[in-house]
């Protein structure tokens, strides 16, 4: 799958199963599942170096989800690419005794790391790709952070590193939707411009103006391929609950549960948008 409306509209695909799933558990963290959407849709079915057919050849691409709090779109977009069952996960997900919990969980196909301590997935991925850089392995590393997680310092500890070491084979992106579960992270712990901060840090930014715009992250994953000597982060400016006015930026969503009339609303609002694209 490779035409960007088509993609674009997977997305809007996958957020009402996304939808489906939190609904079914009573449970998720709804408005960041919505945001970081196109930037699973873009890495899994344009750019990634990953499928069922190779999920344990060593040269494969590795992904961490870092704002694993978000698993449910991540549930989505693996279901769809065939890792996973989406009956089975929307059924069993935040179940007592399954493996579907609300934080990913390696041993399900196609998850590398458990994760949802913020801060971890990008220390983790330097690992990943310094191995890679070791072993002489063509693959590449990716993970998603959310804009509140940088607030960990371990973050920073990482992307020193990943300049130390030229991990040009090492490529992160933040979900800049600039809200987190206490209210605006600007508020909370403000960090801009983070363009100037990882720059400063001797990474190679691109700010993305859509991050929910497949064209444009594609373009800008395209770019971090081919920059060489150090590490590439992508800020791609999101919107929370991306796709309805019932939730976009607006913090109450950041894991609220939609009555049937927010449920009715909402999946109105996603076919709207689908067909405009």
């Amino acid at each position: 799958m490779s035409d960007m409306k088509e993609l674009s509209r997977l997305a809007y695909d996958l957020r009402k199963e996304t939808i489906d799933m939190i609904v079914a558990g009573n449970n998720g963290h709804i408005g960041g599942d919505m945001s970081v959407m196109e930037i699973l849709v873009t890495l899994y079915f344009k750019q990634m170096n990953i499928s069922v057919e190779n999920m344990n050849d060593n040269n494969r691409d590795l992904f961490v989800m870092s704002k694993g709090h978000c698993v449910e779109a991540y549930y989505a977009v693996l279901a769809r690419k065939g890792f996973l069952d989406i009956k089975k996960v929307t059924e069993d997900y935040s179940k007592f005794g399954s493996q579907f919990i609300g934080h990913p969980n390696n041993k399900l196909p196609g998850i590398e790391m458990n994760s949802g301590s913020l801060g971890h997935g990008l220390p983790v991925c330097i690992g990943m790709a310094l191995a890679g850089k070791m072993d002489k392995k063509d693959y590449r590393v990716y993970t998603v952070m959310g804009d509140g997680e940088l607030a960990e310092g371990s973050v920073w500890e990482a992307a020193m590193a990943g300049n130390q070491y030229h991990l040009d084979n090492l490529c992160a992106v933040v979900d800049r939707n600039r809200l987190q579960i206490s209210g605006n992270t600007e508020d909370v712990m403000g960090h801009d411009d983070l363009y100037t901060r990882f720059a400063s840090f001797g990474w190679h930014v691109i700010n993305v103006a859509d991050g929910n715009d497949i064209e444009q992250l594609n373009a800008a994953f395209e770019e971090a391929k081919v920059t060489k000597g150090k590490p590439t982060i992508l800020i791609a400016n999101t919107v929370k609950g991306k796709g309805s006015t019932v939730m976009e930026n607006k913090p109450a969503w950041h894991h609220h549960i939609p009555t049937k009339e927010e449920y009715d609303l909402i999946m109105k609002d996603f076919e709207a948008r689908k067909e405009m694209l």
